[in-house]
């Protein structure tokens, strides 16, 4: 693992439009790598950054700095070309920028107190909207969706998400998700879907957007843990799959099909006879846990790369789930999960290399059953 000096380097993270590439902010500059590969694409030192956010595989990009330097204020957004390896356009704010979102219509930039919305193309603002107190610059942004689905936080003391649709400047809709407040959401990426998580950890919550009405209602774990990471499967075809990581450490993936579990009739009865609350946390799905995949307390982020049908190593008809995770302590690593329809299971993780390193080495670990 990498050391305590290497693991304070990496200050942020995050996949592309299609989690094909992966970008990573540290001390001294960014790097952009090739997911599949694990190929190092783009590096440039010009010292801290906070954010670094990609245009699907586009040479544009959206970068904030941590303000070490002067040009680098985390008040400006630089919207940088790496062709030209130059900024081709600065944006400047009053206060300092939390987080931003690209489409290819949309720019999207989160405040504290304010998130605008700019056409991409032109860089004009199309809305500014006032939020509630969002110290963490929590969002969640459908690029790929037709609406350019956007959800920021509706309260600071419950667990509530306002829904708009940047295409037109809209607000949908309301959708009151938990207790306790937001930690962590995400669209599936058409935007059907939003997923959310609270300041609590232990229940992840799936609500169909256009009905602003939970669907699925997930156990992560029955202690308290910080959700660090949420993401759908990109596939339209395969079942839905939501992966999460946490500060515990462990992977969980969950089945949004009750029919995998061939418990759908009894989920039916259960919540004929059992209130509400309590039927939360058994809605029938599949949850599959890795322990251990990163340090505990060692932020990550993670993406599902994709869902297929394949066999396991008993020949059965099994799904193949690759996701990759991008953690905090320099580290890229791929697991393959496959499942059957049993609800049987295995893990192997696939790749691993040092982010922070020039070389980058994989290795292939033997399989695992997974809890």
């Amino acid at each position: 693992m990498a050391s305590s000096s290497s693991s304070s380097q990496i200050i942020c993270a995050s996949f592309n439009q299609d989690n094909s590439l992966f970008s990573v902010g540290t001390k001294n500059g960014f790097m952009i790598f090739d997911a599949r590969s694990g190929r190092l694409c783009y590096k440039k030192n010009l010292g801290g950054f906070n954010i670094v956010e990609m245009l699907f595989g586009t040479s544009l990009l959206a970068i904030v700095g941590t303000g070490e330097q002067p040009a680098m204020s985390p008040r400006r957004l630089c919207l940088f070309n790496t062709k030209k390896g130059a900024s081709v356009k600065d944006l400047n704010f009053k206060t300092s920028i939390l987080a931003v979102r690209l489409s290819r219509k949309r720019l999207v930039v989160v405040l504290q107190h304010k998130t605008f919305i700019y056409d991409l193309n032109s860089i004009t603002i199309l809305e500014e909207i006032e939020t509630v107190s969002n110290t963490k610059g929590l969002c969640a942004f459908a690029p790929n969706s037709e609406g350019c689905y956007l959800a920021l936080p509706a309260s600071t003391s419950k667990g509530s998400a306002l829904v708009y649709k940047a295409s037109e400047s809209e607000l949908i809709c309301q959708i009151d998700a938990h207790q306790s407040p937001l930690v962590a959401m995400v669209f599936s990426s058409k935007g059907m879907y939003l997923a959310t998580a609270s300041e609590k950890g232990t229940i992840i919550r799936v609500h169909l957007v256009a009905q602003a009405t939970k669907s699925h209602s997930f156990r992560r774990g029955t202690y308290p843990s910080t959700i660090y990471s949420l993401s759908f499967s990109p596939s339209i075809d395969m079942p839905d799959v939501l992966v999460a990581t946490s500060s515990s450490g462990s992977l969980h993936m969950f089945f949004l099909d009750a029919v995998r579990n061939g418990r759908s009739q009894a989920s039916k009865l259960l919540s004929s006879v059992i209130p509400g609350s309590v039927t939360d946390a058994l809605d029938p799905a599949n949850h599959h846990v890795i322990h251990s995949v990163v340090p505990a307390e060692i932020k990550s982020c993670l993406a599902v790369h994709s869902v297929e049908n394949s066999q396991n190593s008993s020949k059965l008809p099994a799904l193949r789930t690759v996701i990759y995770i991008v953690t905090h302590d320099g580290y890229f690593r791929e697991y393959v999960i496959c499942t059957t329809k049993s609800n049987e299971s295995s893990w192997t993780l696939e790749r691993e290399f040092s982010l922070l390193d020039t070389g980058s080495g994989s290795f292939k670990q033997n399989e695992h059953p997974v809890d």
